[in-house]
């Protein structure tokens, strides 16, 4: 058994990763009995944390909003501070902060003080992000916290969805984990209505709520979340394909805009870049990021639409 300041911590810890253990799994967890944990909980409600008990056969421990915030010891204004940059974070384009910025928001939201939660509704209501295109600012962070806490917590799901074709529907599901992919959230969840897994854009998700029922995860037919969605957006009918040889190394064009498109290597010098697209305004201004020549293998609409451009920027 682990010393008793290490096993509380280790008890925090648990009780900050799901809304409610039942009393039986977090002794077991912990390694010691029902009377231990009893002892352990009563540590940290001494400590300022307000661990909530039911009793009964189903009895368990959860920790109740409000909770403060040691050992970080944070003030009222650094919370706020540190919800909103948070949020920021999760916009932001530094590879590999997004998700994590997420899951840590979801960890301070749970336990901030009713009156916090209104200042930092209330700044992110009257701050308007700086970017140059409105729909990068990305989906709501409620919802995405939102849909972090129910995948923690293992609870089934309902929200509304609007389909790429327009069609709305109200879905059942099993969430599993969240995915930043480019600028797009996705919320990988197992739907109870088709049986099968599903990825959903979380820019096209409403009104997302737990059911209160827990469930036991299913396996992914992926290796990892990222990897279905990234299988699920691949497979995605685009009406245009295209291929340009690029007169730079194909480490340049993965640097640049390696997310949106593949380069295959022709010679030290040149490569083969394909992508493909909705529109063909983006592999323009991609192509064209990349500060060197280069020709238009396919579509031929994308020659005709960069000859356009191309006068119209010359009459400038």
């Amino acid at each position: 058994m682990a010393n008793t300041s290490t096993r509380t911590l280790r008890l925090l810890s648990l009780l900050q990763t799901h809304r409610y253990w039942p009393g039986t799994e977090l002794a077991d967890r912990l390694g010691v009995s029902p009377r231990t944990l009893r002892r352990d909980v009563e540590r940290l409600r001494e400590l300022g944390y307000p661990v909530q008990a039911n009793r009964g056969v189903d009895g368990g421990y959860q920790l109740a909003p409000g909770a403060a915030l040691p050992p970080l010891m944070i003030d009222d204004e650094e919370a706020v501070a540190l919800v909103i940059g948070l949020q920021t974070a999760a916009h932001g384009g530094v590879a590999g902060v997004a998700e994590p910025s997420i899951r840590a928001l979801a960890k301070v939201i749970q336990v901030l003080p009713p009156r916090l939660r209104k200042r930092v509704d209330a700044l992110r209501a009257m701050t308007v992000p700086a970017t140059f295109d409105a729909a990068a600012a990305g989906p709501d962070p409620t919802v995405l916290t939102a849909l972090a806490a129910a995948c923690r917590d293992t609870e089934r799901l309902r929200f509304g969805y609007t389909a790429a074709d327009g069609r709305s529907a109200d879905r059942h599901t099993e969430p599993h984990r969240l995915v930043s992919l480019g600028r797009r959230w996705y919320l990988v969840a197992y739907d109870l209505h088709r049986h099968d897994w599903r990825s959903f854009r979380v820019d096209r998700l409403t009104e997302p709520r737990g059911d209160g029922s827990r469930f036991r995860p299913r396996e992914l037919p992926a290796a990892d979340a990222a990897a279905f969605v990234r299988a699920a957006v691949e497979n995605v009918p685009r009406p245009y394909r295209i291929e340009a040889i690029v007169q730079t190394s194909a480490e340049q064009v993965r640097a640049r805009i390696g997310r949106w498109c593949t380069a295959e290597e022709i010679d030290p010098g040149s490569c083969l870049v394909r992508m493909t697209a909705d529109s063909l305004e983006w592999p323009i201004m991609g192509l064209g990021s990349l500060d060197a020549d280069f020709a238009v293998v396919e579509p031929a609409e994308l020659r005709d639409r960069l000859h356009a451009w191309g006068e119209r920027f010359g009459r400038v």
